[in-house]
Formats: structure tokens, C-alpha cells, sequence
């Protein structure tokens, strides 16, 4: 197993810094023959800056091969700024990017910098997690009933899925917790 990292802009080093705490072989994908030359098994989306990585997977050339792997199954872990590039609908932003993922996202949800903030939650099959919310997204909702939700803080959905597609709207590769690397790894593993 090969996961791919995104690595355009934003926290591409953290997630590569918790593959190798889980001793999983990755790769960053800064170029379309960087994805096209090996495709990866499972493909990390990181947290950063939503608007700057789509105008860069567009002037890149890797929109629409990455776009159409995920439609075509391969698995895709979606971070903040990642959870965007996913979702079909932005409710403040007229933008979409992949738009593989039937949801709808607010951006910046929690307000600016000083909206940032930490805290723990159930997630999923994960149990108790820690979750890192910096200037995040939130998930206003599903746009079909294949999303699963994963996770809720304060009554707004911050974690769903989507068949082969996972998005969160905290950055778990800020923590030391693995949980969710490791859940997005069972998802690459059973595929």
C-alpha cells in the first residue's frame, strides 16, 4: 500500500509525518506525473487553503485525472480545506473543485483565526478522538443518503463519508492520535 499526499500547499508534511509514525509508504504529489506515473492506493487531501490548491490543480493539469480516480473508487481522505475540494455545493462560495462528494460545506465556518480551537469527540468506529479546528469548514449537509456521518460537535456534522470518499472538517494530523489515519487506512486496505 502507497497513499499519495497532495502536496500543493497547506499541512501535506504533518500528514506525511503520521504515515510514517504508522509506517505507511507515501509519496507527495506536487506534479500531474508524480500521480499519473504511480498511481497511489489511497489519496490524502490536507487541510490549507482551499481556493489556492483548486487553482493549482487546475493550472497543474491534475484536477481531472485525481477527479476521476476518486470516481472511479480509489480511496480519498479529505482534511478541512480537503473537505472542500470534495463537496458538490459550498453554501458562502460559488467555487467547486473535485465536487466528488455529495455534500454541502460552509467555509470558515468558525469564524476567523481567533474562531480556532480544540476539543475532543466520538468518532465513528474511533472511539473519543481529538479534533483541531483551525478556521474549519463545517458540513451544513448530506446531498444524499449515501453519506454516512461520523462525527457531530456541537450539534454540526464535522466528519462523514461517502463510500470511498472520507472528509473532515478538524485537522487530525495535528494531534498525536492516529485513529483516523488508521480508519482512512482500513478504507485503502478493503478496497
Amino acid at each position: 500500500m502507497r497513499i499519495g499526499i497532495l502536496a500543493l500547499q497547506g499541512a501535506f508534511a504533518e500528514h506525511g509525518a503520521m504515515l510514517d509514525r504508522l509506517q505507511v509508504p507515501h509519496f507527495e504529489i506536487r506534479q500531474v506525473n508524480d500521480f499519473l506515473q504511480a498511481p497511489p492506493d489511497g489519496l490524502i487531501l490536507p487541510g490549507g487553503e482551499s481556493t489556492t490548491m483548486g487553482k493549482l490543480l487546475r493550472e497543474l493539469s491534475l484536477l481531472e485525472p485525481i477527479r476521476q480516480a476518486i470516481l472511479a473508487g480509489m480511496p480519498v481522505f479529505g482534511t478541512c480545506a480537503g473537505l472542500l475540494l470534495l463537496a458538490k455545493k459550498l453554501e458562502n462560495d460559488d467555487r467547486r473543485h473535485l465536487a466528488t462528494m455529495d455534500l454541502c460545506a460552509q467555509r470558515n465556518a468558525y469564524g476567523r483565526q481567533l474562531g480556532s480551537y480544540e476539543t475532543e469527540g466520538a468518532f465513528a468506529d474511533c472511539g473519543t478522538v481529538p479534533m483541531v479546528f483551525i478556521r474549519a469548514p463545517h458540513i451544513v449537509g448530506a446531498l444524499s443518503e449515501e453519506v454516512e456521518t461520523l462525527a457531530q460537535v456541537n450539534g454540526r456534522i464535522v466528519a462523514a463519508r461517502q463510500k470511498n470518499q472520507l472528509a473532515v472538517c478538524f485537522h487530525p494530523e495535528l494531534t498525536r492520535d492516529p485513529s483516523i489515519h488508521r480508519y482512512f487506512l482500513q478504507m485503502v486496505q478493503s478496497r
